[in-house]
């Protein structure tokens, strides 16, 4: 979406993300964590930035309950809506990566061509989708918010992986099975990732 405002100008910054980033002492990077509700994106997305907290990172997680109750909170949970919550979400982390930030989402965004419309925002290889790979029947049984129960009785509608689609990625730059990696092996695999890759120093 762009604006129609022929008065809106778009203002260069003198100090750029690249500089931010020199001061920060790491690469700003985009880890979108996605899966099934359940599937542990939420855990380990905070465990990873606890972990990069303590080296001394900028960071900042957006959860998908916690972005529901003020950016996106007149949006519901629609196809349409879905798209419009991942489409806000996707220029709000921009901004942070600009910041030379590592910005760490923990959303469901279930439609592919949602997920890959943030990506195209930003440069190449800023943008590392994590699938958090767990079975449904694993998700279920973790249902600590009841979601599933009352998605199954009908209380709940357009509950993906229920009543609603979820598309895995099909080239995701990292796949966590969650259903048998321990929150520490998971969050190991991330922050060794992201060193392979020079955002953080080994």
């Amino acid at each position: 979406m762009t604006t129609n405002n022929n008065n809106v100008v778009w203002h260069h910054a003198t100090v750029t993300r690249s500089r931010r980033e020199q001061l920060n002492g790491h690469k700003g990077a985009i880890l979108w964590f996605t899966g099934l509700s359940g599937s542990g994106k939420s855990t380990i997305a905070h465990a990873v930035e606890e972990r990069l907290h303590q080296s001394g990172c900028r960071t900042f997680v957006f959860d998908g309950d916690n972005v529901r109750h003020g950016l996106c909170g007149d949006l519901g949970f629609s196809q349409k809506d879905r798209s419009e919550n991942i489409r806000r979400i996707g220029e709000m982390v921009k901004l942070f990566l600009e910041a030379g930030s590592i910005v760490l989402t923990a959303f469901i965004s279930p439609i592919r061509k949602d997920r890959e419309r943030v990506r195209s925002l930003v440069p190449a290889g800023d943008f590392i989708e994590i699938y958090c790979r767990c079975p449904l029947d694993v998700c279920e049984s973790r249902d600590v918010k009841g979601l599933y129960h009352r998605a199954r009785s009908g209380e709940v509608k357009e509950f993906t992986g229920i009543s609603s689609p979820y598309e895995a990625p099909e080239k995701p730059e990292l796949v966590l099975d969650t259903n048998v990696c321990s929150l520490d092996e998971c969050t190991g695999k991330v922050m060794a990732l992201l060193s392979q890759r020079g955002i953080i120093s080994k």
